[in-house]
C-alpha cells in the first residue's frame, strides 16, 4: 500500500486526486497540505514540514510558491515527488533540476496520456506536413485558470520546436498588438478563458487548400489525476529507482 501526500488537497485537482485515491485499492491518502483546511477525513497541515505522518510519495498540485517549498522539503525528507504545478519561472525549473539530483522527481505540464499521445502526433505531423503547413495551437480552459498560455500549450509548443528542420520563429501569442502579414515560420499561440471548460486543446497545420487539425478534449478533472496517481506510484513501487527527472513518456515505457 502506497502512503500518498497530497499537495494543494483542497484545490479543484487535489480534491480529485484524493477522490480518485478513495477508489483504488494499491494507495492511499496519508495526509494533505493545503493553506486552506481541506475538510476531509485526512491529517492535513498548511505546510509539509507541520504534518505528524510521513508518506511515501507526494503529489503537488498547487501553486509555484507551494512548489518552491515542496521541492526544498522532498530533498530534505528524501521524499519522491509528482511536480503537476504549471506557471514555473524558469528560477522554478531550476529548482526541479536541481532537486532531482538527489531525489527522484516525476514532471510533465499535462498528465493525461491522451495529450501526451497529442504531443507525439503533432510532431509527426510537423515532420511530414514540413514548412509548407503554417502551424497555430490553441488552448480553451475555465475562467478561473490563472496561467495563460497553458502549460500544456507550451508543452506542445516545446515539442513542435524539437520536430522542426528549423525553429519556429517568432512565437506569436496573440496577434492584437500588430496588424502585420504571417511570417513564414511563425507559430501562434492563443488562449481562451471561460465557464467550466476542464481543458481543450488544439493544434493546427493550415496549408494550400486543406487544414489538419489534432485535439484532444478532458471530459473531467479526472484523467489528470488518474495520470498523477499513477505516475506516484511508478516512482514509489519502483524499488531501484534512482534519482533522475522522470517523464510520461518513462511511465508509458513501464506499462
Amino acid at each position: 500500500m502506497t502512503n500518498i501526500i497530497i499537495q494543494g488537497i483542497a484545490g479543484r485537482m487535489g480534491r480529485a486526486v484524493y477522490e480518485l485515491i478513495g477508489q483504488r485499492e494499491d494507495c492511499r491518502v496519508a495526509a494533505g497540505v493545503d493553506r486552506v483546511d481541506p475538510g476531509l477525513p485526512v491529517p492535513a497541515a498548511p505546510r509539509l514540514e507541520e504534518l505528524a505522518v510521513r508518506g511515501d510519495v507526494l503529489i503537488d498540485f498547487s501553486s509555484p510558491e507551494a512548489t518552491r517549498a515542496a521541492l526544498r522539503y522532498c530533498q530534505g525528507a528524501l521524499l519522491p515527488c509528482v511536480i503537476c504545478t504549471t506557471g514555473l519561472t524558469e528560477a522554478d525549473q531550476a529548482l526541479v533540476l536541481e532537486a532531482a539530483k538527489t531525489i527522484p522527481v516525476f514532471q510533465s505540464a499535462n498528465m493525461s496520456l491522451g495529450i501526451n499521445l497529442l504531443a507525439e502526433l503533432a510532431q509527426k505531423a510537423a515532420r511530414l506536413l514540413g514548412p509548407g503547413y503554417d502551424v497555430e495551437i490553441i488552448e480553451k480552459h475555465h475562467h478561473n485558470k490563472l496561467d495563460a498560455p497553458s502549460g500544456t500549450a507550451l508543452m506542445l509548443l516545446d515539442a513542435l520546436q524539437q520536430a522542426a528542420d528549423a525553429p519556429y520563429d517568432p512565437v506569436v501569442y496573440g496577434r492584437h498588438a500588430a496588424k502585420q502579414k504571417r511570417a513564414a515560420r511563425e507559430i501562434g499561440v492563443h488562449a481562451v478563458r471561460g465557464g467550466s471548460i476542464v481543458g481543450e486543446h488544439e493544434v493546427l497545420f493550415c496549408g494550400p487548400d486543406e487544414v489538419v487539425t489534432l485535439s484532444h478534449s478532458a471530459g473531467s478533472r479526472s484523467v489528470f489525476a488518474n495520470g498523477a496517481v499513477n505516475a506516484a506510484l511508478f516512482l514509489a513501487n519502483s524499488t531501484n529507482k534512482v534519482p533522475g527527472l522522470y517523464s510520461m513518456k518513462d511511465l508509458v515505457k513501464s506499462l
